[in-house]
């Protein structure tokens, strides 16, 4: 077992990452990181969990890459606008293409899904692998990323000011996007979400707001890759509503739910990493994992125990 997991040094694991004004910016940006990854995903997830779309995060993920490659072959740049459009139109083609198979062909939901993201996939790769090494784009760092080179990205600039380390400012911009359109459309999105029936009557614009939504998705992944990979970028985005309802069953109590586990899951994983010595965002999607099975055990909405312990007490 020593091999699998080595002692636990409390020292090391939890005060030496701050134990000095370098290390607490250096560790506070990967941290920052983190949070808003799962702040970002957990929000705009709780809506796509709600539509039973947790699998369209997926398929956006993995659609994206042929986007990526087209963008750079466009405009031979690395330039974050290029590549960011690029990426949204492939993933917006993605759920597209999904869609269109449901309506126009015998296809049933999940096996449109599967096709389409798998194709889509396929050829991203297909695209990568024909540019070679002018490309410079590694499909592993696309996949599983790696938050703790966050600190060694180039400072984005506004004017005279420096905002950040690039994928960290742009996150969080990204993330006050989704919080701020969250509390401007909330109530269409509510609606459109548990009510398609009352969203018609109301004249509300449902294909509109869904590919708002999709849109919405596709730039959060976008921004997200760089550094948690496209494929754990799906955990955060089931992971903290699902874990919250077991909670409350109210979204606004959901939503709130995510500023707290998105601080768990980014400090909680990234001081089992160090433990470990193993991936930061791989760590932060296990202690996502962990907090979800306490819930399922212990949450009083349909938790297991919570439910054995009412049915001995109605006996």
């Amino acid at each position: 077992m020593d091999h699998f997991f080595p002692p636990l040094d409390l020292l090391d694991t939890f005060a030496m990452p701050w134990a000095s004004p370098e290390d607490i910016i250096w560790n506070g940006k990967i941290v920052a990181m983190g949070f808003f990854v799962c702040l970002s995903c957990g929000l705009i997830g709780a809506f796509i969990v709600v539509r039973k779309l947790a699998l369209m995060g997926d398929a956006i993920s993995h659609g994206i890459l042929p986007g990526l490659a087209l963008s750079f072959m466009i405009t031979q740049s690395k330039a974050l606008l290029p590549m960011f459009i690029g990426a949204c139109i492939a993933g917006l083609l993605c759920s597209l293409c999904i869609e269109w198979l449901q309506k126009k062909s015998p296809l049933k939901a999940d096996a449109a899904l599967g096709l389409t993201f798998t194709s889509f996939f396929a050829l991203g790769v297909l695209l990568i692998t024909q540019m070679g090494n002018n490309a410079h784009i590694d499909a592993e760092c696309l996949l599983y990323g790696e938050i703790g080179f966050t600190p060694l990205a180039k400072n984005l600039k506004w004017g005279a000011i420096e905002l950040g380390p690039r994928p960290l400012a742009t996150m969080a911009m990204v993330t006050l996007l989704i919080i701020s359109i969250m509390i401007v459309f909330y109530k269409q999105l509510l609606v459109t979400s548990f009510d398609e029936t009352l969203s018609i009557s109301l004249g509300l614009p449902i294909k509109a707001i869904h590919y708002g939504l999709m849109l919405l998705l596709a730039t959060t992944i976008v921004a997200a890759f760089e550094s948690v990979g496209v494929i754990l970028v799906i955990a955060m985005l089931i992971f903290p509503s699902t874990t919250a309802s077991f909670f409350f069953s109210r979204m606004p109590a959901i939503l709130f739910s995510t500023i707290p586990l998105a601080f768990i899951y980014s400090f909680g994983g990234f001081f089992l990493a160090r433990w470990l010595d193993c991936s930061i965002a791989a760590s932060m999607v296990v202690i996502a994992m962990f907090c979800f099975g306490l819930a399922w055990l212990f949450g009083p909405v349909d938790g297991v125990i919570p439910k054995l312990l009412y049915r001995k007490v109605s006996v």
